[in-house]
């Protein structure tokens, strides 16, 4: 789906571009998305912009019509950096449900179309960046090696302001990986630490509906290339009772991933869906034994189509 036909599907109410001075075509574009983020869209804002490179980037910050004061916040750093930010002011008619709750994925996709740089990196406006050469080293290794189509870097965990470093697993010797690697352990990447290729122009409306629109995306844009891992630490992923992650229940993460796992099996190669069978089977057990609550396990395989595949 392109952006227009995007927009005439899911767009109620149109977005407003904050006024800017971008003038320059962008190597590169920062994606952020926001919603009651008062507490921490200064610190995200403030890493992106400490970014020191040798190439032009811009700044898509897409405020989620907060009710706590951040969209002042991010008005304020949008005046303040009239050549590096577009902010884009989004209404929550606009909203996509996804298993019927609302979602921030029409402001997702609303960056990722408006994008115009070659490359586009992630940052949640919860989170943040702590290496001033982020973007810099990413970028080089791309422009270098161009069979890898994503880069990303280790990252931290701040949880009950202790920090501890995010777990990759021990499956590659020189950070090289596929993406069958990420849906054999349901995507080990921080959204604050990746870097990819813009390598699309239309969004298959599949990803819309994928309960985290990350691993869809990684689908679209590493098929046929590898994914690098840089040993530097960059970023910090902050897990709080208000994160879009971080504050969903274990059953209900559960659910997401079988979900997710239900929506991409057509994109992937026969491989790619012997592992999601795998996955699936094995994380129906997993909880079914850590709850021992059988019935409405069933009813969450039934509300996604997966009851009559597995007995329990």
């Amino acid at each position: 789906m392109n952006f227009e036909d995007f927009k005439d599907s899911y767009q109620k109410k149109s977005v407003v571009e904050y006024q800017n001075e971008i003038t320059a075509p962008p190597l590169l574009s920062v994606c952020i998305q926001s919603f009651n983020h008062v507490k921490f869209i200064k610190e995200c804002l403030d890493g992106i912009l400490m970014q020191q490179t040798n190439f032009d980037l811009e700044i898509l910050l897409g405020e989620d019509a907060s009710t706590d004061g951040t969209r002042e916040i991010c008005i304020e750093y949008a005046q303040k950096n009239p050549t590096k930010i577009r902010l884009f002011l989004h209404h929550r008619q606009n909203n996509i449900s996804i298993n019927g709750s609302p979602t921030g994925r029409f402001n997702f996709l609303y960056n990722l179309y408006s994008a115009k740089g070659k490359y586009i990196a992630l940052c949640e406006g919860d989170d943040y960046w702590t290496d001033p050469y982020k973007l810099q080293k990413q970028v080089d290794f791309l422009e270098a090696n161009p069979d890898f189509n994503i880069c990303f870097t280790k990252a931290n965990v701040l949880k009950n302001n202790e920090l501890e470093l995010h777990t990759i697993p021990d499956i590659s010797a020189d950070g090289v990986y596929l993406y069958d690697d990420l849906l054999e352990h349901y995507n080990f990447i921080t959204t604050a630490s990746v870097l990819f290729r813009k390598n699309f122009n239309d969004i298959p409306s599949w990803i819309y509906q994928l309960p985290y629109g990350d691993m869809g995306l990684y689908c679209l844009v590493s098929k046929n290339a590898k994914i690098k891992c840089l040993p530097e630490i960059s970023s910090v992923y902050r897990i709080h009772d208000k994160g879009m992650w971080s504050g969903i229940d274990e059953l209900k993460k559960v659910e997401n991933q079988l979900k997710f796992y239900q929506v991409i099996f057509n994109q992937l190669t026969s491989h790619q869906n012997q592992i999601v069978r795998n996955k699936q089977k094995a994380l129906i057990t997993k909880i079914s034994y850590q709850l021992h609550k059988k019935n409405r396990l069933l009813r969450v395989l039934k509300r996604i189509k997966l009851g009559n595949k597995y007995k329990l």
